[in-house]
């Protein structure tokens, strides 16, 4: 199942997009600048909640395919470094992937390979 058609809601409007995705992994990119930023002029936080959920929902639902779906059941998301503006990536690893259940670990960079974000997703399958 492809769900990686991004161009849509939230994520098409943020500029986030695939770079590589497969059942052990995904790689988003996009460039922040003036219209991801929150009040004091950084990168508002949600947007790497945004792109640590895609991350790795894209690639829970690349592992569990054709079984059903994947939905998130949590998004733990810290920020470590203020962005105004540069290309991040976010990679997505998993932790650990059951029966019921998925947890990935997703890191964002920024283009000079400094990390600053970190998240974790605990994901349902819903078999169907």
């Amino acid at each position: 199942m492809d769900n990686t058609d991004l161009s849509s809601g939230l994520i098409g409007m943020l500029g986030i997009r695939v770079v590589s995705v497969d059942a052990d992994s995904c790689v988003l990119s996009w460039t922040t600048g003036p219209e991801h930023f929150q009040p004091v002029g950084i990168t508002h936080g949600g947007v790497f909640c945004a792109a640590v959920e895609t991350a790795a929902s894209i690639a829970a639902g690349a592992w569990f395919g054709d079984r059903g779906q994947v939905v998130g059941t949590s998004n733990h998301t810290e920020f470590l470094r203020p962005v105004r503006e540069g290309t991040m990536t976010a990679t997505a690893i998993p932790v650990h992937r059951g029966r019921s259940q998925q947890l990935w670990d997703v890191a964002i960079t920024d283009e000079q390979g400094r990390l600053v974000s970190t998240g974790r997703v605990r994901l349902a399958n819903l078999p169907g």
